[in-house]
């Protein structure tokens, strides 16, 4: 698992530079007890390991 740290910006961006695939966002979010992809100030974040089989976008309700 690979640690990040971002100033500001969505976990979107972050999905898609890291794990390849911008809807994947909601794992970056589940993994960090996020329920917001937009990010403010400076944020740690643990990614996920990639995996193209993934699903995404949508959190389970």
């Amino acid at each position: 698992m690979q640690t990040i740290q971002v100033a500001g910006g969505n976990l979107y961006r972050v999905a898609a530079q890291y794990l390849g695939d911008a809807t994947q966002w909601i794992r970056i979010a589940q993994l960090n007890s996020l329920s917001d992809p937009m990010l403010s100030g400076v944020v740690t974040l643990r990614l996920p390991e990639v995996d193209a089989q993934a699903g995404g976008g949508v959190a389970a309700q």
